[in-house]
Protein backbone atom coordinates (compact mmCIF):
# COMPACT_ATOMS: atom_id res chain seq x y z
CA UNK A 1 0.00 0.00 0.00
CA UNK A 2 1.26 3.56 -0.93
CA UNK A 3 1.44 5.36 2.49
CA UNK A 4 2.16 9.15 3.38
CA UNK A 5 3.54 9.61 6.81
CA UNK A 6 3.78 12.92 8.85
CA UNK A 7 3.39 14.33 12.37
CA UNK A 8 0.41 15.90 13.22
CA UNK A 9 -0.16 18.20 16.70
CA UNK A 10 -3.19 17.56 19.10
CA UNK A 11 -5.38 20.51 19.45
CA UNK A 12 -7.19 22.54 22.08
CA UNK A 13 -10.71 22.39 21.53
CA UNK A 14 -10.61 25.79 23.04
CA UNK A 15 -9.00 27.11 20.35
CA UNK A 16 -10.75 28.21 17.55
CA UNK A 17 -11.11 26.61 14.25
CA UNK A 18 -10.22 29.76 12.45
CA UNK A 19 -7.53 30.76 14.60
CA UNK A 20 -6.19 26.99 13.95
CA UNK A 21 -6.51 28.35 10.13
CA UNK A 22 -4.91 31.90 10.51
CA UNK A 23 -1.75 30.08 12.40
CA UNK A 24 -1.50 28.41 8.77
CA UNK A 25 -2.27 24.92 9.90
CA UNK A 26 -5.67 22.76 9.09
CA UNK A 27 -7.91 21.57 11.87
CA UNK A 28 -8.25 17.57 12.01
CA UNK A 29 -10.16 14.84 13.61
CA UNK A 30 -9.35 11.42 13.73
CA UNK A 31 -12.06 8.99 14.73
CA UNK A 32 -12.52 5.34 15.45
CA UNK A 33 -12.05 2.80 17.80
CA UNK A 34 -14.35 4.70 20.15
CA UNK A 35 -11.41 7.34 20.15
CA UNK A 36 -12.03 10.70 18.98
CA UNK A 37 -8.56 12.79 18.33
CA UNK A 38 -8.49 16.09 17.51
CA UNK A 39 -5.43 17.36 16.02
CA UNK A 40 -3.99 19.74 13.19
CA UNK A 41 -1.66 19.40 10.10
CA UNK A 42 -0.24 21.56 7.38
CA UNK A 43 -1.32 21.28 3.46
CA UNK A 44 2.28 20.37 2.48
CA UNK A 45 2.02 17.19 4.44
CA UNK A 46 -1.65 16.19 3.18
CA UNK A 47 -1.50 17.24 -0.49
CA UNK A 48 -0.71 13.53 -1.46
CA UNK A 49 -3.35 12.13 -0.11
CA UNK A 50 -6.07 14.47 -1.05
CA UNK A 51 -5.02 15.97 -4.37
CA UNK A 52 -4.59 12.28 -5.76
CA UNK A 53 -6.95 9.95 -7.60
CA UNK A 54 -4.90 7.41 -6.13
CA UNK A 55 -5.64 5.09 -2.78
CA UNK A 56 -3.30 5.87 -0.19
CA UNK A 57 -2.75 5.50 3.70
CA UNK A 58 -1.99 7.90 6.42
CA UNK A 59 0.08 7.00 8.58
CA UNK A 60 0.54 9.70 11.17
CA UNK A 61 3.07 10.66 14.54
CA UNK A 62 0.18 11.98 16.98
CA UNK A 63 2.48 12.75 20.08
CA UNK A 64 4.70 10.14 19.32
CA UNK A 65 2.31 7.31 18.39
CA UNK A 66 1.90 6.13 14.86
CA UNK A 67 -2.02 5.77 13.82
CA UNK A 68 -2.61 4.43 10.23
CA UNK A 69 -5.74 6.49 8.87
CA UNK A 70 -7.52 7.03 5.51
CA UNK A 71 -9.25 10.30 4.53
CA UNK A 72 -12.66 10.20 4.87
CA UNK A 73 -14.17 14.13 4.48
CA UNK A 74 -12.55 16.46 3.33
CA UNK A 75 -14.14 20.73 3.41
CA UNK A 76 -12.82 23.31 1.35
CA UNK A 77 -13.48 26.73 1.08
CA UNK A 78 -16.16 27.51 -0.84
CA UNK A 79 -14.40 30.25 -2.60
CA UNK A 80 -10.73 29.64 -2.38
CA UNK A 81 -10.79 25.98 -2.19
CA UNK A 82 -8.45 26.11 0.43
CA UNK A 83 -8.49 22.93 2.91
CA UNK A 84 -10.90 24.11 5.91
CA UNK A 85 -11.35 20.62 7.81
CA UNK A 86 -10.37 17.06 7.24
CA UNK A 87 -12.36 14.01 8.43
CA UNK A 88 -9.73 10.64 9.26
CA UNK A 89 -10.57 7.00 10.38
CA UNK A 90 -8.23 5.17 12.30
CA UNK A 91 -8.00 1.64 11.00
CA UNK A 92 -8.08 -1.32 13.05
CA UNK A 93 -6.88 -4.75 12.02
CA UNK A 94 -10.49 -6.89 12.12
CA UNK A 95 -13.06 -3.80 11.89
CA UNK A 96 -13.95 -3.76 8.40
CA UNK A 97 -13.67 -0.19 6.72
CA UNK A 98 -15.65 1.29 3.56
CA UNK A 99 -13.60 2.84 0.98
CA UNK A 100 -13.46 4.09 -3.14
CA UNK A 101 -10.91 1.96 -4.35
CA UNK A 102 -9.73 2.76 -8.41
CA UNK A 103 -10.65 0.61 -11.32
CA UNK A 104 -7.84 0.21 -13.85
CA UNK A 105 -7.32 -2.19 -16.96
CA UNK A 106 -5.33 -4.96 -17.92
CA UNK A 107 -4.47 -6.31 -21.60
CA UNK A 108 -5.51 -4.48 -24.62
CA UNK A 109 -8.96 -3.96 -25.86
CA UNK A 110 -9.16 -5.88 -29.85
CA UNK A 111 -12.22 -3.34 -29.85
CA UNK A 112 -9.33 -0.35 -29.60
CA UNK A 113 -7.27 -2.43 -31.99
CA UNK A 114 -9.98 -1.80 -34.47
CA UNK A 115 -10.75 1.55 -34.40
CA UNK A 116 -12.71 1.97 -31.38
CA UNK A 117 -12.38 4.01 -28.09
CA UNK A 118 -12.32 3.23 -24.96
CA UNK A 119 -14.58 5.22 -22.79
CA UNK A 120 -14.37 4.65 -18.51
CA UNK A 121 -17.68 5.24 -16.76
CA UNK A 122 -16.46 4.14 -13.47
CA UNK A 123 -12.93 4.78 -11.94
CA UNK A 124 -13.96 4.06 -8.78
CA UNK A 125 -15.88 1.11 -7.07
CA UNK A 126 -16.82 0.91 -3.09
CA UNK A 127 -15.83 -1.57 -1.50
CA UNK A 128 -15.94 -3.03 2.11
CA UNK A 129 -12.36 -5.00 3.81
CA UNK A 130 -10.88 -5.41 6.58
CA UNK A 131 -7.59 -3.02 6.65
CA UNK A 132 -5.06 -6.46 6.35
CA UNK A 133 -6.56 -7.01 2.96
CA UNK A 134 -6.48 -3.39 1.35
CA UNK A 135 -5.07 -2.88 -1.75
CA UNK A 136 -4.03 0.08 -3.59
CA UNK A 137 -6.25 -0.51 -7.18
CA UNK A 138 -8.67 -3.18 -8.90
CA UNK A 139 -8.30 -4.49 -12.50
CA UNK A 140 -10.66 -5.55 -14.80
CA UNK A 141 -9.17 -7.43 -17.92
CA UNK A 142 -10.45 -5.79 -21.17
CA UNK A 143 -8.64 -7.77 -23.65
CA UNK A 144 -11.71 -9.46 -24.85
CA UNK A 145 -13.36 -6.39 -25.54
CA UNK A 146 -15.12 -5.94 -28.72
CA UNK A 147 -16.44 -2.62 -30.37
CA UNK A 148 -19.45 -2.29 -28.81
CA UNK A 149 -19.03 -4.08 -25.90
CA UNK A 150 -18.79 -2.92 -21.99
CA UNK A 151 -17.22 -4.38 -19.18
CA UNK A 152 -18.99 -4.29 -16.08
CA UNK A 153 -18.78 -4.51 -12.24
CA UNK A 154 -18.75 -8.38 -12.01
CA UNK A 155 -15.90 -8.47 -14.27
CA UNK A 156 -13.49 -6.83 -11.60
CA UNK A 157 -11.04 -9.33 -10.27
CA UNK A 158 -11.22 -9.30 -6.65
CA UNK A 159 -10.73 -11.86 -3.79
CA UNK A 160 -13.00 -13.29 -1.57
CA UNK A 161 -11.54 -10.95 0.88
CA UNK A 162 -12.96 -7.49 -0.74
CA UNK A 163 -16.77 -7.29 -0.87
CA UNK A 164 -17.74 -4.64 -3.94
CA UNK A 165 -20.63 -2.53 -2.98
CA UNK A 166 -21.72 -1.40 -6.47
CA UNK A 167 -24.19 -3.27 -8.51
CA UNK A 168 -22.97 -5.96 -10.34
CA UNK A 169 -24.08 -4.84 -13.73
CA UNK A 170 -23.34 -1.38 -13.27
CA UNK A 171 -20.67 -0.73 -16.83
CA UNK A 172 -16.89 0.54 -15.90
CA UNK A 173 -16.00 1.08 -19.37
CA UNK A 174 -17.14 0.19 -23.25
CA UNK A 175 -15.58 0.44 -26.53
CA UNK A 176 -17.03 2.97 -28.62
CA UNK A 177 -17.31 2.99 -32.56
CA UNK A 178 -16.01 6.83 -33.13
CA UNK A 179 -17.94 8.84 -35.89
CA UNK A 180 -15.30 8.30 -38.60
CA UNK A 181 -15.62 4.40 -37.97
CA UNK A 182 -19.66 4.64 -38.68
CA UNK A 183 -19.22 6.82 -41.34
CA UNK A 184 -16.49 4.57 -42.94
CA UNK A 185 -19.28 1.14 -42.56
CA UNK A 186 -22.10 3.02 -43.68
CA UNK A 187 -20.12 4.05 -46.95
CA UNK A 188 -19.07 0.59 -47.10
CA UNK A 189 -22.68 -0.86 -46.85
CA UNK A 190 -23.89 1.32 -49.95
CA UNK A 191 -20.72 0.47 -52.03
CA UNK A 192 -21.47 -3.45 -50.96
CA UNK A 193 -25.52 -2.40 -52.21
CA UNK A 194 -24.28 -1.28 -55.14
CA UNK A 195 -22.10 -3.58 -56.31
CA UNK A 196 -24.93 -6.76 -55.44
CA UNK A 197 -27.40 -4.33 -57.13
CA UNK A 198 -25.16 -3.98 -60.01
CA UNK A 199 -24.90 -8.25 -60.37
CA UNK A 200 -28.46 -8.25 -60.25
CA UNK A 201 -29.02 -6.84 -63.14
CA UNK A 202 -26.18 -7.60 -65.31
CA UNK A 203 -27.74 -11.17 -64.46
CA UNK A 204 -31.48 -10.17 -65.53
CA UNK A 205 -30.08 -8.93 -68.45
CA UNK A 206 -28.05 -12.18 -69.31
CA UNK A 207 -31.27 -14.11 -68.79
CA UNK A 208 -33.37 -11.40 -71.15
CA UNK A 209 -30.87 -11.71 -74.04
CA UNK A 210 -31.05 -15.68 -73.80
Amino acid sequence: MKTISFKVESRDMAVKAATVRKNGRIPAVIYGGGNTQHVSTVIGDVKKLIYTPEFRLAEMDVDGKPVKCIVKDVQFHPTTDNVEHIDFLSLEDGRKVKVNIPVKFKGVSPGVKNGGKLMQSLRKVKVKVDPANLVDELYIDISELELGSAVRVKDIEADDNIEILVNAATPVASVIVPRAVKAAEAEEEVVAEGAEGAAAEGAEGEKAAE
